[in-house]
């Protein structure tokens, strides 16, 4: 038997995509709406989050309680997110209540959108944005974000803004849902112990109806330069640091190399960031990661440190980032492909994980790629292949942004 792989194409564009495994004791399902706050407009900022909202808020056969009771008494383990290109909703269940969860979150995801639901959404998620704001990291990140991708839509705030979510009117959000909640927008993929057969089945009797639109994503390029800015806050007790830079993208197959030399020099544990700064005790944070996306990417880096020290600490990291490419060390690139190798193969060995790697997946490349190859892609990265990496992509252009209190 084994693992195995099956994927469908509903007449209305729906595509259906499962790695069954009989030997698992569970099953994930998650709905993958390809739209984010990279499909929106600068008015209708924060819209797709909103709408992330409205599908718990009930159905014209559901309530908002009928929905989470559900949830509940089938005792799945259930969520929802959104980001900049995908919105995703997902549950992982016993085998036994796959169907039950297909009618269920695909009840969700043909939401009443009332107005009263709308109005009283509206301002909760205005009090979350008021939060959000209130963590100087997200304030931090949202500033870089908006300089590095200019007007880009990449740009924009995944919860919006005040003006833009006050400004939002539920006929804008009901049109919006129109055209980007179409089937041939969405890719339901699963994991686990699934009867694949079933599933289509499942999936047909509550989607086979809807009506594709054909949304289609705008491919505009971002006017990438070097920038700086800094953001004073008294109130503040640490100071925070911040960079991004262009990277390898979702598609580009540099990006097994691209996460290897982000583990090698700022994963948490053991990278050389942590030890120039974490373990001698200069900085509370300093990491570097690579964010792959949609025929884009980027790098990141990260530092939070008392103000004192800002800029020790800043020039310690940018150092250490800038003079990799003249100290590469085949030994610390052997470890760090073990450690991703190891923590795919535990997140591929859970249904709910292997489940968001395949929706991904599908979303970014329209194809099925095995664990088994995504392991091999990871150990065959080489020094040449990061030494080349540095060389196509040397971490410029960059913008970096700096908070504290002076």
């Amino acid at each position: 038997m084994g693992v195995h792989f099956e994927r469908h194409r509903l007449e209305n564009g729906l595509t259906v995509i499962a790695e069954t495994n009989p030997e698992a004791y569970t099953g994930a399902i998650g709905f993958f709406v390809k739209t984010g706050t990279r499909d929106e407009s600068l008015e209708l900022m924060g819209v797709s989050h909103f709408l992330e909202h409205m599908m718990f808020k009930g159905t014209t056969r559901r309530t908002a309680d009928d929905v989470n009771r559900e949830f509940d008494e089938v005792g799945a383990n259930y969520n929802a997110f959104t980001g900049h290109e995908m919105t995703v909703y997902y549950a992982q269940v016993l085998p036994e209540f796959i169907p039950r969860v297909i009618d269920l979150v695909g009840d969700m995801l043909r939401p009443a959108l009332r107005k009263q639901d709308f109005d009283m959404e509206k301002n909760v998620i205005l009090e979350e944005i008021g939060m959000y704001e209130d963590r100087p990291q997200w304030r931090l990140h949202d500033t870089l974000v908006e300089m590095h991708f200019g007007g880009h839509p990449l740009s924009y705030r995944v919860l919006g803004t005040v003006d833009s979510i006050k400004a939002l009117s539920v006929e804008e959000l009901c049109a919006y849902f129109d055209q980007r909640y179409s089937p041939d927008n969405i890719i339901i993929a699963a994991a686990g112990r699934i009867e694949f057969a079933k599933l289509l089945e499942d999936v047909n009797q509550i989607a086979s109806r809807w009506q594709p639109t054909g949304a289609v994503r705008q491919y505009n390029e971002p006017q990438i330069a070097t920038r700086e800015h800094k953001i004073a806050d008294e109130k503040l007790n640490r100071h925070y640091f911040a960079m991004i830079c262009p990277g390898p993208s979702a598609q580009d197959p540099r990006r097994y190399a691209a996460k290897i030399l982000a583990d090698v020099i700022g994963d948490s544990d053991g990278s050389r960031l942590y030890w120039a700064l974490i373990e001698p005790g200069l900085a509370d944070e300093a990491d570097f990661s690579s964010a792959p996306q949609d025929q884009i990417g980027s790098f990141y880096a990260y530092a939070t440190c008392t103000p004192e020290r800002w800029e020790k600490v800043e020039k310690i990291l940018i150092e250490t980032i800038d003079g990799y490419a003249n100290s590469i060390d085949a030994g610390e690139i052997e470890r760090a492909k073990n450690k991703i190798a190891t923590g795919a193969t535990l997140l591929g060995e859970s249904p709910l994980g292997r489940m968001r790697g395949l929706g991904a997946q599908w979303t970014y490349l329209g194809q099925y790629i095995p664990l088994e190859v995504e392991l091999d892609h990871i150990m065959q990265v080489t020094v040449d292949d990061i030494r080349n990496l540095l060389e196509q992509m040397p971490l410029q252009p960059r913008t970096i942004c700096r908070l504290g209190p002076n």
